[in-house]
């Protein structure tokens, strides 16, 4: 288990990698490629993909497998800051993995239909052309596959994996999996050189049926390859394919740790003897190596260890990667009971004289890196990852790394899978911009979906945001914007005669001005979450809760409060999206007077809805003779093309009856967001839901990450200055 002194060790680390440190170097992205513009005339909301990536020598063409469409994508980075399409390839079955040697992209593609049958092959592509010169029949199901220091020799891992829908997909399932090998001569590869080392009988669990994963060669032509199901990894003589080696991953007792999907972030469960099940290994000498723990069968220990070759544990992180994610916003809660944040690809790289280890995150979508002591290693930074990160790539010689990412939602109208690019370099971090301390306990404050925030009367930079229905409880979060990260130092749930309120929806909060807080809960009549308003103090108890009345909720639909701000006796509430009861591209501002308790309303007026999106409110806030709104559109990345502050005069909010003709106010634009969003190099995300003021006039955005629920996860968070 991770000590305090531990935990403290890694909040230090975070805040230090935002600190100014004299020639201290961080990854930061410099650019974000959607792998669909490789496929320009596929049928629009196809999904995509981008699994395993490698690049040209040069380090000049990215070349990507894509599994879903069935061939390989190549991007041109000549510029790394904008790269550009440069082709696909379309091959029989799934590609696999990827290699290059030479000027020819070595592909491995799975045709199988009957897992008893497992079938696949090996293309030799040349680059220049995008033509095919030489397919090799493995005899199986490939997964991933490793060229030596020399590029005189490939290894194939031939998992022949199991039908997971046969028999609750227990092992094992034959046929075994194997090692498969070919020389490479000229830059090409001998389909007569193939030659296989059988893995059938090495592990301790279900040896008879091996399921090789991933491989990696050290600069002795020693092959590392990890059987994920088996929880083993097996050493070879790359040259020979005599196996030199053989050990059990091994087993982590989990302490500390959120196991359970309840909606809520508790790092206080236990989970003993989790097998490790490795999926990505790679050497950090010749005589270490590192596996991300994913885990895909019994297991997965949500972290990555060090062993010497001989099968000595040498490092074991624990769930430490899973705190610094939490402390990001970034921890999946809903895989909790299984994978976490999900360790998956990996890559370690030389750059100068430092040596980088890099660890994939899917669930998170956070990328690790830590810095190789030889000893401990040693926590550097996290750098955010669009969705589902698999695929990693260092180019030392360009100070890049690279992601290929293989989620994509599109169909859903949500994020597609990218490729991203990060580049060393002298500076600060641009990620995170929002993270939280520790708790009383020692354990990182979990936090997502901020969705509402208020500046603080008197403190300069302190600002209180809540959280959304991403979790079964309602947060309040008290947050130092005058860090750099701003930092969440308090974390208080929202209780109901002293246990969590339910039922809540929470998208705005303002200050009442007696210590406590008005907040505004989006309601769903459908689960019977109700619109309403809620009065709670300091401690987040709620006091007195206002519902709406009847000839409001009249006309009431899904998409209601977004934002609240108070007016002397007066709460305005800013409705998301028309009602039933509203004219086309205007929405309601509705006003409650908390001394008399009257109902009114004003008419905010729309920016055109976007083709196939919609146009809504995301907050309101008062400072000084204005209102300001965040509009913004549902569209995300290419598609993203509203996200906006405007303002109201204060003097315009004069509310008229409910249920008559609404006065309707005007509007100015202060600053459109697009850019600021853009600026961060990714792609453009969707919600942007809280702007607050503080005390000295200072503006703030904040984004809504959702959760991590088919979200990046990745928060946005900056100020706009003076107001």
């Amino acid at each position: 288990m991770l000590k305090p002194r531990h935990l403290v060790a890694i909040t230090a680390a975070l805040l230090a990698t935002t600190a100014s440190v004299a020639a201290a170097e961080y990854f930061n992205r410099i650019a974000s490629f959607p792998v669909a513009l490789n496929n320009p005339d596929a049928e629009a909301g196809v999904e995509n993909s981008a699994e395993i990536i490698t690049a040209t020598e040069d380090g000049m063409v990215l070349v990507y497998s894509n599994a879903l469409l069935g061939g390989i994508g190549f991007v041109d980075i000549t510029d790394p800051t904008a790269p550009k399409a440069a082709g696909f390839v379309a091959l029989d079955g799934g590609p696999t993995s990827v290699t290059v040697i030479g000027d020819k992209a070595l592909v491995t593609s799975d045709t199988t239909e009957d897992f008893t049958a497992p079938s696949g092959y090996l293309s030799v592509i040349d680059i220049a052309s995008k033509t095919i010169e030489i397919t090799c029949d493995l005899g199986g199901q490939p997964d991933a596959i490793a060229k030596n220091a020399d590029a005189s020799l490939i290894a194939i891992s031939m998992e022949n994996q199991r039908n997971e829908e046969f028999n609750d997909g227990v092992i094992p399932q034959l046929p075994s999996g194997n090692i498969t090998f070919f020389d490479v001569a000229d830059g090409t590869v001998d389909c007569g050189t193939m030659r296989v080392t059988e893995l059938a009988g090495v592990a301790d669990f279900a040896g008879e049926d091996a399921e090789p994963e991933y491989t990696d060669f050290n600069s002795l032509n020693e092959l590392a390859v990890t059987l994920q199901e088996n929880n083993h990894i097996v050493i070879l003589n790359g040259e020979t394919g005599e196996i030199i080696n053989d050990f059990s991953a091994g087993t982590v007792d989990l302490e500390g740790i959120d196991a359970t999907d309840d909606g809520r972030l508790s790092f206080t469960e236990n989970q003993p003897g989790r097998k490790r099940e490795p999926d990505a290994v790679q050497w950090l000498d010749e005589n270490r190596i590192i596996i991300a723990n994913e885990g895909d069968y019994e297991g997965g220990s949500r972290g990555f260890t060090i062993f010497h070759k001989d099968g000595t544990e040498l490092y074991e992180s624990g769930p430490s990667m899973e705190y610094i994610a939490a402390q990001l916003g970034h921890y999946p809660e809903g895989r909790s009971d299984a994978k976490g944040i999900e360790p998956e690809g990996m890559e370690v790289g030389t750059f100068g004289e430092t040596k980088f280890i890099f660890v994939n995150q899917e669930r998170s979508s956070l990328v690790a890196i830590y810095k190789d002591t030889g000893d401990v290693p040693e926590y550097w930074q996290s750098i955010p990852s669009g969705l589902g990160p698999e695929g990693a790539l260092a180019i030392p010689s360009r100070n890049l790394y690279v992601t290929a990412n293989e989620t994509d939602l599109s169909p859903d109208g949500l994020a597609g899978a990218h490729v991203m690019i990060f580049e060393l370099s002298e500076g600060e971090p641009a990620y995170p911009q929002i993270m939280s301390d520790l708790d009383a306990d020692g354990k990182p404050i979990g936090w997502a979906a901020l969705s509402g925030a208020v500046g603080d009367a008197e403190k300069p930079g302190i600002l209180y945001a809540v959280s959304d229905s991403a979790f079964s409880e309602a947060y309040i979060y008290e947050i130092d914007a005058t860090a750099k990260p701003a930092r969440i130092v308090k974390k208080t749930v929202v209780t109901r005669n002293g246990v969590p309120a339910q039922k809540l929806d929470l998208e705005g909060i303002t200050l009442d001005g007696e210590g406590g807080f008005w907040l505004a809960s989006e309601g769903d009549t459908a689960v019977l979450t109700p619109h309403a308003l809620f009065h709670v103090n300091a401690d987040g108890e709620i006091e007195d809760e206002i519902a709406y009345p009847a000839a409001l909720l009249a006309g009431e639909t899904r998409s209601g409060s977004e934002g609240v701000a108070k007016i002397g006796d007066t709460l305005w509430i800013a409705i998301q999206r028309e009602w039933k009861d509203d004219e086309k591209g205007f929405v309601k501002l509705v006003s409650y007077n908390t001394d008399t308790e009257e109902w009114g309303a004003v008419r905010y007026p729309l920016e055109a809805a976007p083709e196939g999106g919609w146009v809504g409110l995301s907050e309101i806030t008062v400072h000084g003779d204005y209102a300001y709104i965040i509009e913004r559109d549902n569209q995300i990345a290419g598609n993203a093309k509203l996200k906006a502050l405007y303002r109201v005069p204060v003097s315009e909010l004069v509310p008229a009856e409910l249920g008559g003709d609404l006065p309707t106010v005007s509007k100015e634009l202060v600053r459109d967001l697009v850019p600021d969003l853009a600026a961060n190099n990714g792609y453009v995300v969707d919600k942007v839901e809280s702007f607050a003021v503080d005390a000295a006039g200072n503006g703030f955005v904040i984004t809504d990450n959702d959760g991590v629920d088919d979200s990046s996860g990745e928060t946005f968070f900056w100020s706009i200055g003076a107001l």
